[in-house]
């Protein structure tokens, strides 16, 4: 599917887990959006910080992950699942970006709550590009998970 980039934000691993999974089965380029400001490793605090970046609609500057995207034309873009959305470096990524003629890919890792809004709002900011079913999965992916999931869309391995 011509060049593939997998960007992903990870605070705890898991989505980076299942990023590194579609790395290896796609052949794709790794990328991790890394903010100027991390969160915090407590879970509480980090979810106190969260909620509000998401509530006022605030995306934070990109010290990494923010190259360019013109050589990709199939981007898989992997978040946590943050109260319902996408993590906040996610949201920045989109926002700073052409998808215009891409093909979009969501994947994110939950605690049980499975996509809700996630994608809905990469539609929102991807309006230009073919967006295909992502994955949600909760805790740690297996590789057979991946590979169903990939058939299904139709991604040519």
């Amino acid at each position: 599917m011509g060049n593939t980039l997998i960007v992903y934000y990870s605070l705890f691993q898991n989505t980076a887990n299942l990023a590194l999974e579609i790395a290896v089965q796609t052949g794709g380029t790794m990328r991790e959006l890394i903010p100027d400001k991390n969160y915090s490793f407590d879970y509480n605090t980090a979810a106190k910080e969260v909620r509000n970046q998401i509530s006022r609609g605030f995306c934070p500057k990109l010290i990494s992950g923010d190259e360019s995207i013109e050589d990709y034309q199939t981007i898989f873009i992997g978040t946590p699942n943050w109260f319902k959305t996408l993590a906040p470096p996610v949201m920045s990524f989109l926002k700073q970006h052409d998808f215009t003629g891409k093909t979009v890919i969501p994947f994110c890792t939950h605690g049980g709550g499975g996509f809700c809004q996630i994608e809905n709002d990469i539609a929102k900011e991807c309006s230009k590009s073919t967006i295909l079913p992502g994955i949600a999965i909760n805790g740690t992916a297996t590789s057979e998970e991946v590979t169903n999931w990939l058939e299904k869309i139709g991604y040519e391995l």
